[in-house]
């Protein structure tokens, strides 16, 4: 076992803060390094007793840099943007990697990671839309009951759509600073909607002056994986960069965007994507930022 495990049932996880600002906010997700040998289910125990909305479990790899598996309170995901980056700042602070280029194993296949500048980037695949009108079981007017919104305090530039670039989300984007504030999410509603999508949740944003000096703020709502509000989600800030792209028409390579501040408390997280482009075409992603570690915390298992 590990040498964090203190007896058979007993682990020590960091827990490391990702997309920090300054050193301060970003989100919390729970590492456990050298996680060999640990099944599923002790994972999975492990994830519920941290508490967090996730937590990455690394273990050695045959065909990559890494292993990682993602769990979140309630069950296992695919990929999770902040727990990778935590995992990959942990990993630069043991000394384990540095500056260039490596990968991470995952249920859903490999992803290259670049280390810059003491920044971990995840790559994400190209985004693939789906439009209201393909959502099938679930409706526009669906969605905006769940949020208490209307069509009126929408961004009139692209309607919501299922953005996914490994993991799925909805992009819903508003008006105003003052309408992203203000949302009152319906978390049953948005759990079933989310369920019947097959997504993780709900990314709500807007490119509203008066929210950032970046190119969005944004929220969002997991309540199928248990995370009522996430400070930062580096899969959807991924997944935003690619909609501003294409559906809403900023037509750059670089995006910056800020999450956690409408938390109570406020918990402000810096995201920043890099678009890699091929004649105008998004052929994938890459999503990073600043890591920290916070603090430690023993679970049984």
């Amino acid at each position: 076992m590990n040498s964090a495990i203190e007896n058979e049932r007993l682990v020590t996880v960091q827990i490391v803060n990702a997309f920090v600002q300054d050193g301060q906010g970003g989100n919390p997700a729970g590492v456990l390094l050298d996680a060999d040998g640990l099944s599923d289910d002790d994972m999975q125990t492990i994830a519920a007793g941290m508490g967090l909305s996730e937590t990455a479990f690394v273990s050695k790899s045959a065909t990559e840099g890494f292993k990682l598996d993602f769990f979140t309170p309630n069950r296992r995901i695919p990929h999770c943007g902040h727990a990778t980056i935590a995992a990959f700042s942990l990993l630069l602070q043991n000394g384990r990697v540095g500056d260039g280029e490596t990968s991470k194993e995952t249920v859903d296949g490999p992803r290259k990671i670049v280390i810059k500048d003491g920044k971990p980037f995840m790559e994400q695949l190209a985004p693939r839309f789906a439009d209201p009108e393909a959502w099938n079981s679930v409706t526009l007017a669906d969605v905006l009951s769940s949020l208490s919104l209307t069509e009126d305090d929408l961004d009139p530039r692209a309607k919501p759509s299922r953005v996914d670039t490994g993991n799925g989300s909805l992009q819903i984007g508003v008006k105003s600073d003052a309408l992203l504030r203000a949302l009152s999410p319906d978390q049953d509603a948005i759990a079933k909607i989310s369920a019947a999508l097959d997504i993780v949740g709900f990314y709500v944003f807007t490119t509203d002056d008066a929210a950032t000096p970046h190119d969005a703020a944004a929220r969002m709502f997991a309540p199928h994986y248990g995370i009522p509000e996430e400070a930062a989600t580096g899969m959807m800030a991924g997944a935003l960069a690619g909609y501003l792209y294409e559906r809403v028409g900023i037509r750059k390579p670089h995006f910056v965007i800020e999450q956690g501040g409408y938390m109570d408390p406020p918990s402000p997280s810096l995201l920043t994507v890099e678009l890699d482009l091929l004649d105008g075409a998004i052929q994938g992603l890459m999503a990073g930022g600043s890591g920290k570690v916070m603090d430690r915390r023993t679970v049984q298992f």
